[in-house]
């Protein structure tokens, strides 16, 4: 068992769902990317996210698209994100799932990646872009060398998809709970956990659910229905507000800590 599942099966042993925490990587540097990985793991996030900045995050929101900017302004790439994945290694055992678009990954190379990932003490690839039915090149590598492959299911996802997302997942499913960019408010977030329990209960696999989650209180809507909960844009407005690295990491710290209330008990 690798260490994502470990984590959502440690949460499920409490009787919470596990907290999925959304960092970009090298925003605002790299160095202090660590920090906030280091920070987060030790507020509550069960497993991180560790944004990989591509310039064209057609997923993701204003506040993501400003730190990818930020990140990519500041020289972040691929392979010094996987040295900073090296570096938190040694302060830190939270699982870390890279999470991005396929273009920076088809130019550095699937196997290649796969070999550096594993190398860097990464865990596994959420890749936005890459459909289940197109994933073979990576997740094969990946599978092989003992790393996750985390598909995505939408609402508007019909059962052929719904059912190679629950093929190709090897520790949960990322269920995206509106049609939408990251940062957006969920219209019903109710009603979307209640659809993604559902999913979890048909497919028998654990599932998270992000986009439009932001507080304590949308927290404990959505845990009780999945087994794991994500939380991104919320994070990153936190360190754009900060005045300094320092305050950057306090404050995630401290918005972990508070979400991490919201998980509650079953």
């Amino acid at each position: 068992m690798g260490r994502i599942a470990h984590a959502f099966e440690n949460a499920r042993n409490e009787n919470r769902a596990a907290l999925v925490i959304y960092l970009c990587a090298g925003d605002p540097d790299l160095s202090t990317t660590a920090d906030l990985v280091v920070a987060a793991a030790e507020s509550g996030a069960d497993v991180i996210e560790l944004g990989v900045p591509f310039s064209d995050p057609t997923a993701d929101g204003p506040a993501i698209q400003r730190a990818a900017e930020r990140s990519l302004a500041g020289g972040t790439t691929l392979a010094k994100v996987l040295d900073t994945v090296s570096a938190i290694r040694g302060r830190t055992d939270v699982p870390i799932l890279l999470f991005g678009y396929y273009n920076p990954i088809l130019s550095y190379g699937e196997q290649k990646l796969v070999d550096d990932a594993a190398q860097s003490g990464a865990d596994g690839f959420l890749v936005v872009n890459l459909p289940p039915e197109e994933s073979a090149g990576l997740r094969g590598p990946a599978v092989d060398k003992g790393l996750d492959f985390v598909p995505l299911v939408a609402p508007t996802s019909n059962p052929e998809r719904i059912a190679q997302a629950a093929s190709a997942a090897t520790s949960f499913i990322y269920y995206v709970s509106m049609t939408g960019v990251t940062g957006s408010k969920a219209a019903d977030l109710a009603s979307a956990s209640e659809r993604a329990g559902a999913l979890q209960r048909e497919l028998g696999r654990p599932v998270a659910i992000g986009f439009g989650i932001k507080t304590k209180e949308d927290v404990s809507t959505v845990a009780p229905h999945v087994d794991g909960v994500v939380v991104g844009s919320a994070v990153v407005r936190t360190i754009e507000d900060a005045a300094s690295p320092d305050e950057a990491v306090a404050s995630v710290r401290a918005l972990v800590s508070e979400l991490a209330q919201g998980l509650g008990r079953r």
